[in-house]
């Protein structure tokens, strides 16, 4: 993660806001105290829960650690796509239990991602990518939990697999990224879709004109902290408590208020993940 500019300064407040996707063990937290420090700084503009992910094996250990460290704190687990190639039987067997805790809220984040394939060291290749989705999508389903989708340049085919295997109750596709013809099959479908700050970049029109398809009921709002940080910060360190600064920006490209955007958002996430 790039540290080159300055920490975003403290937005306006705007509550209540959970942030439905962010990493903590990425941005630095390694610790009860650590963790209780981000969130304190979110609660302070409004962000009192958050829903931090996995990505790898202790990612999810971690996240789990995280949400019984603090109340504030939720977690979701799963073994990323990119790295579904260490899907053995052992490790299967520990998202499943990780995936059973009461603190686990969603199962996530999988899916395909048609980027990085021969492009980084190590990355699972298509096949196994698709292997591990649907296994992922069968453990959804029998933990009873949502399914939290990566998505990178890979929509025919993460819906063709939903499709095939039959997807839960619940799909949630985190940091939405895609045009408005996926956003209106996603909706009809009765998918959740979750805008992180690509929607406040500049030349995200596309991704702008998505939003205005979407109803209250299946919006989210993220961080995916420490990444993608809204704009004008672009390349600085993200966090939860930028949360504000993307509630705003979906609020201006849907014609909505920011306290709709919020009061919306925070609706559909306290009835997705079950929140208490």
């Amino acid at each position: 993660m790039p540290r080159d500019r300055p920490a975003p300064d403290l937005p306006t407040p705007l509550a209540p806001l959970v942030d439905a996707h962010t990493h903590l063990d990425a941005c630095g937290a390694t610790d009860a105290a650590s963790v209780a420090a981000i969130l304190d700084r979110s609660a302070s503009v409004g962000v009192g829960r958050v829903v931090t992910v996995a990505d790898d094996l202790d990612a999810a250990r971690f996240a789990v650690a995280a949400a019984h460290w603090d109340s504030r704190v939720y977690a979701a687990t799963a073994i990323h796509p990119t790295r579904a190639n260490v899907l053995t039987d052992e490790v299967r067997a520990e998202i499943d239990r990780l995936a059973r805790d009461p603190r686990t809220v969603a199962v996530g984040e999988t899916g395909l991602d048609y980027y990085w394939p021969g492009k980084l060291d190590g990355c699972a290749a298509v096949e196994e990518q698709v292997e591990g989705f649907r296994w992922h999508i069968d453990l959804a389903k029998r933990v009873g939990k949502p399914l939290m989708i990566h998505n990178r340049d890979a929509d025919h085919d993460v819906l063709a697999v939903l499709l095939d295997e039959g997807a839960p109750e619940t799909v949630i596709f985190h940091c939405f990224s895609s045009g408005p013809e996926m956003a209106q099959v996603c909706v009809d479908a009765g998918y959740v879709l979750s805008f992180s700050g690509t929607v406040s970049f500049k030349n995200s029109h596309d991704l702008r004109e998505a939003a205005q398809l979407v109803p209250d009921g299946q919006y989210l709002l993220e961080t995916d902290a420490p990444f993608l940080t809204p704009h004008p910060f672009r390349g600085a360190p993200n966090e939860p408590y930028c949360l504000p600064y993307t509630a705003r920006a979906l609020a201006e490209a849907t014609g909505r208020t920011a306290d709709e955007v919020a009061a919306s958002a925070t609706a559909t996430a306290e009835r997705v993940y079950r929140l208490v």
